[in-house]
This record gives C-alpha cells, structure tokens and sequence, in this order.
C-alpha cells in the first residue's frame, strides 16, 4: 500500500543533486514535492507505463531496476540507493517508464513537480549538470552491459560487476579484505550479467581466493590486482 505525504527541506537535502542547494530554493520546493512509502517488493513502476512528469529520487531504501526482453526474460540493469534519482524520460522524455523498478526494502521516494524543479534549475544551472552527469553515467552502464552480454566472457563480466560497485559505491576494508558498500546477492549478479544461478555459483568458486561470498550478497575482495587480472 502507497502512503503519500508532503516533503520536508530534511528529505529533500538526502537526495544528492540538491547537495549545497540554498534553504531558500530548497524551501521553494517544498510546496511541489512529496514522499511516498512502498513496501518491500511493492512495484513502483512498470515498464512501459506512462509515470507522471515529475522527478523521482529515493530518500529511503534500495530499489532494483529490470527489463524484460522480447523472449521474457528479465535482466537487471542496475540498482538505486538511497540519495539517488530515478526515471529519466519523467524529467526530459516521453513519460514512459523505460524499466521495472522494484522496492528491495521498504523505501520513500520524493516526487518533485517538473514545472517547480525547472524553475529552481533556473536559478542555480548546476542542478542541471549533475541531472546529466547522473544518467550519462548509467548509459555508459547500459552500453557496457549490452556490450559485455555479447562480447566477453562471463568471467569477465562478473569482474567487470564488481569492479563497477567498487567505483560507483564504494567499499570499506574488513578483517577479511575489501567489501563492497552495496550487497549483491547472487541471483541480482546472475540477473545482471544474463547466466543462471548456477552459472554465477560456479563462476563464484572459480574467483575463491580473490573474492569472498557471503550469505545475502556481501562480497569481500581479497586482492584487486589478481581480480582486475582477471577481467583483462
């Protein structure tokens, strides 16, 4: 069930193309822009839809972003963490949701008017550039998604994964090794580089010594330089 509610300056301050912005123009949107709560699994939207010209970034949470291809299976494209936008074509395309996007946990996503957001991109242009910057970043994904499901090995492409969460996210160093900030449990993994589950288990136990797999997604990497090797 969808809860809907008004935003506060707080919420909009999560979302990380707003860092730096003034009170005062945060205050201007406040009066356009709302929250709302979905449950763990609950679909936000489906591909194909048509989703409301608004701004979508999730302030709470995880959401997982799929396309289902022509033959119906499902391939993840990448994952949302809290702080990030969503849902380009409701800013500058056509209104149509290109993907499936899917709560992994609870989570609250902010909706910002379109009319309201242009104004205030108005008065401050970089909120612009770091909307861009934002989704030219995750085309460069899909191309190397689309590039590796083709081309390489899927060895590679599992490297290739890791390394991408590596970059993107973060880590943290552990008494075990290096871990990556975000959990990738292995049918997401499996989903994200077209094998099966039991292909990615297999792959998994081919890279033990370099990486380490633990229940619910945490991968701790023993050694980058033997890893990136790999992908080479």
């Amino acid at each position: 069930m969808i809860v809907k509610r008004c935003s506060s300056i707080t919420q909009l301050q999560l979302v990380s193309i707003f860092k730096d912005l003034a009170t005062v123009q945060l205050e201007s949107l406040v009066p356009y822009s709302y929250i709302c709560e979905y449950q763990q699994d609950e679909i936000i939207m489906h591909e194909g839809m048509e989703i409301p010209l608004q701004l979508h970034a999730l302030v709470l949470g995880k959401l997982e972003i799929k396309k289902t291809a022509a033959n119906g299976k499902e391939t993840v494209v990448r994952f949302i963490p809290a702080g990030e936008i969503f849902a380009a074509p409701a800013i500058f395309g056509n209104g149509i949701s290109p993907a499936t996007v899917i709560c992994q946990l609870d989570s609250q996503v902010l909706t910002i008017e379109r009319e309201a957001l242009l104004k205030v991109i108005s008065q401050s242009p970089e909120i612009s550039l770091r909307i861009l910057e934002v989704f030219n970043q995750r085309l460069q994904q899909l191309h190397d998604t689309v590039h590796g499901l083709i081309s390489e090995r899927a060895m590679v492409r599992l490297v290739r994964l890791i390394q991408y969460y590596r970059e993107y996210y973060g880590t943290h160093l552990q008494t075990e090794g290096d871990c990556l900030n975000m959990r990738l449990p292995i049918y997401q993994i499996a989903r994200s580089i077209g094998i099966t589950y039991e292909e990615c288990v297999d792959l998994l136990k081919k890279i033990k010594g370099l990486v380490i797999y633990k229940r619910g997604g945490k991968i701790i990497v023993q050694d980058w330089n033997k890893l990136d090797l790999v992908s080479k």
